[in-house]
C-alpha cells in the first residue's frame, strides 16, 4: 500500500471499519472506536480531525487496499484463459462491492468527491478497465469471444448492476427470498454475479466448447 498513513492510523482504520461493518455508521461511535483501539478520544481529532473526516481517510484507505489486492488477484490470473479470468474479475468485483456494502450507505457525495479521492478512484477504475481490455483482447484473438465492447462498458455494466442492488435492498429482496440477513446477502450476490456473467458473456459473444 502506498504509504499515506501511519501505522496509528492503519490500526485505527482498521477497528473502525470492522465496527461499521457490524453496527453501522450511526450505530459506531468515537468512543466504541478508541475503546477497541486502545487510544484517547483526542486521538481522533489527533489523527483525523473528526469522526467524519476519518470516515473520509477510511474510504480512502479502502480504495487504496483493494487497489493492491485486484494487483494481487489479477496476477494469479494473468495466464488462465480469457473465459476464466472475465468470470474470475467479476466475481472480484462483485464480492468487493457487497464485502464492503456498508460504505454506501453513509459515504455522501460531498465525501466521496473531494480532490483526492476522485484521483484514488480514477486510478482505481482505470486499473480494472485495463485489465478488462487485455481479457477481452485476448479473447477476440484466440476466437473465444466475437466482439469487443469497449471496456470501460463493461466495468460500468457491472458496477453500476451491484450498486443498484446495495442501494435498493427493499426492491431487490422481493425477488431474492431468505430466512435472514446472512442468506439474503449472499443470495442477492449470487444472482447479481449470475446476470452479469450471462450478459457481459453475451455482450461478448462467447463461443462456450
Amino acid at each position: 500500500m502506498r504509504k499515506k498513513f501511519t501505522e496509528k492510523q492503519i490500526h485505527i482504520l482498521d477497528i473502525a471499519e470492522e465496527l461499521i461493518a457490524k453496527k453501522g455508521y450511526e450505530g459506531t461511535s468515537v468512543r466504541d472506536i478508541c475503546s477497541r483501539a486502545n487510544i484517547n478520544v483526542a486521538m481522533i481529532s489527533y489523527y483525523f480531525g473528526s469522526k467524519e473526516k476519518m470516515m473520509s481517510y477510511l474510504y480512502q484507505y479502502r480504495v487504496l487496499k483493494t487497489r493492491e489486492n485486484f494487483s494481487e488477484f489479477a496476477d494469479t490470473i494473468k495466464d488462465g484463459k480469457p473465459e476464466m479470468q472475465l468470470r474470475e474479475i467479476i466475481k472480484y468485483i462483485v464480492s468487493q462491492l457487497f464485502k464492503y456494502n456498508y460504505f454506501h450507505g453513509f459515504v455522501t457525495q460531498e465525501l466521496r468527491h473531494t480532490e483526492n479521492l476522485k484521483d484514488e478512484l480514477l486510478d482505481f477504475y482505470q486499473l480494472f478497465v485495463k485489465k478488462l481490455d487485455d481479457v477481452i483482447k485476448k479473447g477476440v484473438a484466440s476466437g473465444v469471444f466475437t466482439f469487443t465492447p469497449k471496456p470501460e462498458d463493461i466495468l460500468t455494466m457491472i458496477l453500476g448492476s451491484t450498486l443498484f442492488v446495495i442501494r435498493n435492498k427493499n426492491f431487490y429482496e422481493l425477488y431474492v427470498p431468505s430466512k435472514n440477513e446472512e442468506a439474503y446477502t449472499k443470495e442477492a450476490e449470487k444472482k447479481v454475479r449470475m446476470n452479469l456473467l450471462v450478459s457481459v458473456f453475451a455482450i461478448l459473444g462467447y463461443a462456450a466448447d
